[in-house]
């Protein structure tokens, strides 16, 4: 049950079934939801069953009846971090009720920490808010035995989800604490998440250890279905806030990324030009590129060194450079001042992994390559390529 940031496209199909939309929000729900709900009607119908004999096959209907109160529980605490969301103008892509319970996604968002805890916190309180109205229920009138025991069922459950995603660490909704705290000392989301996801892994070790220890203290075996599925949790945790830091460091990265820090040098020549004077222009300088402009002056190809490097020298005059050239793609140059994730999402519309570098006068001044941008992110060591 966690929030995201993404394009605010429709969902595709693998999102799951469209269920309409909820104030302007689509809603689906993922085919991975069918798993815990059959999981959840082939355990608790037997439970329902030995404690009302009288329903015999109608037990299991009970038990769909919870696994739907859990979905609506859900949906509701997604729609309570999208709602909260649109109170300060974010855009909502969509919700999607899964797996694990399920996620609400916005596009691109430009916030501060007061506003994207309180959207992060949004859930929790729906959930408190539902266990509170089923005590209300059940304290307002007598209800069947089988009504009193899916609203008590249903109490439990939002009360759990609601401790459970206060925790503070990602990607449980609590982690926003941590990287609003963070994000207001230091200035930066991005150091706040870093924060709000070790944090995270901090509780998925802790409950693991809280689970799994207790029992070897006392010399006992600890149950397998409680240790499965705290691994289960544990490792989602885990998983959850790793993907948090993974992102976050990714974007902290960013700001460093630029094209005059990451090209190769290079020179250009008309398209026209002779291999023999491409040879000269490149003599002395090694390690450069050489860049072919079309008539019009712009960025078109590069030259194969390699190639350049075999025409026989008595065919050097008589031979275009374009002869051993591998073409760029379509406005495949950028300016040298080009940085962070201007230049990243800029790259990601280009066609090719090759991109010229232009200075302000429109002059080749480097070679970049997608290869080189992709290793800054990553925090990689760049190895050049023979151009």
């Amino acid at each position: 049950m966690s929030i995201g940031q993404g394009a605010g496209t429709p969902a595709p199909v693998r999102d799951g079934i469209p269920l309409g939309r909820i104030a302007g929000v689509p809603v689906y729900l993922a085919y991975s939801w069918f798993i815990i709900a059959a999981l959840i009607v082939v355990f608790f119908g037997p439970l329902v069953g030995r404690s009302f004999p009288f329903l015999g096959a109608g037990a299991y209907a009970v038990a769909l009846g919870y696994a739907i109160l859990l979905l609506v529980s859900v949906l509701i605490h997604e729609l309570a971090h999208a709602l909260t969301a649109k109170a300060y103008r974010w855009p909502t892509a969509k919700i999607v009720l899964t797996l694990w319970g399920g996620h609400t996604q916005f596009g691109q968002v430009r916030s501060t920490p007061g506003p994207s805890l309180l959207v992060a916190l949004a859930g929790p309180a729906a959930n408190f808010l539902l266990a509170g109205a089923g005590w209300l229920l059940l304290l307002a009138a007598p209800l069947p035995p089988v009504a009193v025991l899916l609203t008590e069922i249903l109490i439990w459950a939002n009360l759990l989800v609601a401790i459970f995603n206060i925790l503070p660490g990602l990607p449980l909704d609590g982690g926003r604490i941590v990287e609003s705290a963070v994000w207001k000392a230091t200035g930066s989301q991005d150091r706040g998440t870093v924060a709000a996801g070790y944090a995270g892994r901090i509780i998925a070790l802790a409950l693991a250890a809280a689970v799994i220890l207790p029992p070897y203290l006392r010399q006992e075996s600890p149950d397998l279905q409680v240790v499965l599925l705290t691994a289960v949790v544990s490792g989602f945790l885990w998983m959850g806030a790793g993907a948090s830091i993974s992102n976050a460091r990714v974007r902290l990265r960013l700001p460093s990324i630029s094209a005059a820090a990451l090209m190769t040098p290079a020179v250009s020549v008309p398209a026209a030009s002779p291999v023999a004077v491409a040879r000269e222009l490149l003599a002395g300088r090694p390690g450069t590129a050489l860049v072919i402009t079309a008539p019009t002056g712009q960025p078109w190809a590069i030259a194969d060194q390699d190639a350049l490097a075999q025409v026989p020298e008595q065919l050097a005059m008589s031979t275009q450079i374009d002869a051993v050239a591998r073409p760029l793609g379509p406005g495949a140059y950028v300016p040298a001042a080009a940085a962070g994730s201007e230049l990243v999402d800029y790259l990601a519309k280009l066609q090719g992994s090759e991109y010229a570098v232009i200075d302000r006068d429109g002059g080749v001044v480097g070679l970049l390559t997608q290869a080189a941008v992709l290793n800054a992110i990553a925090a990689k060591p760049n190895r050049p390529r023979s151009s």
